[in-house]
């Protein structure tokens, strides 16, 4: 690793991980909203395991945001895999099913941002958690 990611401002640490808890509760609440009124296939669009990997994130997001809340590694892990996963399936749907663009989809413009940072940040963040 390099040298100048172990010297990372604790506080840093901490407005990062806030951050990242914060916005995965708002994408879990969006999900369980979601579940609450359309149940396991909210996007009739969209094939069914599409679906279900979206409606899995209303406690999947609950989780890494329990985990970074918590000084977790698992939990930055866990968000990383989630952005990735959660990018790669909104790109699909955007560009694959619905024949969009990323000018066009302000939602999938903050997925992109919020990865960012995620991914961006998470080799600094990492370290300092247990």
């Amino acid at each position: 690793m390099i040298a100048w990611m172990h010297r990372t401002q604790l506080w840093v640490v901490v407005v990062v991980c806030a951050i990242a808890a914060g916005l995965l509760l708002v994408g879990a609440v969006a999900h369980v909203t979601d579940l609450l009124h359309h149940g396991l296939q909210p996007y009739e669009w969209a094939p069914r395991w599409l679906n279900f990997y979206w409606s899995s994130l209303a406690f999947l997001d609950l989780l890494a945001a329990a985990l970074l809340v918590s000084g977790k590694r698992r939990g930055i892990d866990l968000a990383c895999v989630i952005m990735t996963t959660d990018l790669a399936a909104n790109w699909y749907a955007i560009f694959g099913i619905q024949h969009s663009n990323l000018a066009a989809q302000p939602g999938l413009q903050r997925l992109v941002a919020f990865s960012a940072l995620v991914l961006g940040t998470a080799p600094f963040v990492r370290r300092h958690l247990s």
